[in-house]
């Protein structure tokens, strides 16, 4: 049985991208993490519980080849997640030619590190999973960062940004900007 969607277009790459680090398969790639005390699937669907099962085993992945290359930081890790994530990318996609897991991985690996102090993140209208993600990130980051991490989310819809704001104890700013002047005008602002 297939462990994740477009099983059979992804394998291939996957495989070989875990030879080059000496893990002969998913399955040994998940022994390691689990070895490790690493239990990088369920992470992930903490995160994002509505993600696809390729991304939770990328991360399986991409923390396997971590841990076999004995990386020292939380900033390594995340460039040796992103390399998890390029793998599962379906050859000849758009995702494999713009590399959208190595840009994963890179952008991880800046929060992670102390002289990024802010992440500013555009999501789409109503867009919940992608601040879900990008929480979940931030959360993450803090973790192993000796200063937090100030995140902004920007472009959410009206009614999405305060229910996220509210639940996740942020600062709700409602803003107007007036495209003539150039001029941004804070219209409402919540702090929760």
């Amino acid at each position: 049985m297939a462990l994740f969607e477009s099983y059979d277009r992804r394998i291939n790459q996957i495989n070989a991208e875990l030879a080059k680090h000496g893990i002969s398969s998913i399955e040994e790639a998940k022994e390691i993490c689990d070895k490790a005390g690493v239990d990088a699937y369920n992470i992930v669907k903490g995160i994002q519980p509505i993600c696809f099962e390729n991304a939770a085993w990328a991360y399986v992945v991409g923390c396997a080849i971590a841990i076999k290359d004995e990386v020292k930081s939380a900033a390594e890790a995340a460039e040796k997640i992103g390399v998890g994530l390029q793998s599962f990318c379906i050859p000849g996609s758009v995702a494999d030619d713009r590399k959208v897991g190595l840009g994963h991985g890179n952008l991880g690996a800046m929060l992670l590190r102390e002289e990024t102090k802010c992440f500013a993140f555009l999501a789409g209208h109503e867009s919940f999973a992608a601040a879900e993600g990008a929480i979940g990130l931030a959360r993450s980051a803090n973790k192993a960062r000796k200063e937090p991490l100030r995140v902004v989310l920007n472009g959410l819809g009206k009614d999405a940004a305060k229910i996220i704001s509210r639940i996740n104890g942020f600062t709700y700013v409602q803003t107007k900007f007036d495209y003539y002047t150039g001029e941004l005008e804070i219209v409402e602002e919540t702090a929760y």
